[in-house]
């Protein structure tokens, strides 16, 4: 089973290692990390996806929960929430092809952050399968690079306590 947790670590060195080392150093495999600064510049939300059971799931609660550095430890998966990843992708696109490309990339609500004279970079976010479909509708152009964030996820609502700890 896939495990959202969110948790608000202090902005401070070394935080990220940390953690991320504590984990692996636990055999938890980290499918997904995203890291970024809050409302509050002292803190960091840390957004991690963990595949395993229930089991799984409290173990990585309780190792993060007995960090100094983390604040608290919220199970977002288990809470009505939103989830998004946001993709840069690097495409062949000869002229010849450049039409087909960008009508995908508008259906797929993206866009088109850089063009040169055989290729667009473009940028989609959204939901993962969203992002893996259009990752597999641009195999045939030729994908020439490729860069994800890992999930982010808020819970929905004005519940500003973060619901499970």
């Amino acid at each position: 089973m896939r495990h959202v947790l969110s948790a608000l670590v202090q902005n401070v060195p070394g935080v990220l290692s940390h953690i991320s080392g504590m984990l692996a150093s636990r055999g938890y495999n980290i499918e997904s990390l995203a890291v970024g600064e809050t409302e509050d510049p002292r803190l960091s939300r840390m957004t991690f996806v963990v595949v395993g059971d229930n089991a799984v799931l409290e173990q990585v609660r309780k190792q993060l929960a007995k960090i100094v550095t983390v604040v608290r430890v919220d199970n977002v998966s288990s809470q009505d929430h939103v989830e998004r990843d946001l993709m840069l992708i690097k495409v062949d696109a000869p002229l010849g092809k450049r039409g087909d490309i960008i009508e995908l990339v508008s259906v797929f609500r993206g866009r088109i952050v850089d063009v040169s004279t055989d290729m667009l970079m473009i940028e989609i976010s959204g939901q993962e399968g969203k992002i893996e479909s259009f990752i597999e509708l641009m195999r045939p152009f030729g994908i020439i690079e490729l860069v994800r964030t890992g999930r982010i996820a808020m819970v929905r609502g004005s519940n500003h306590s973060g619901g499970n700890s």
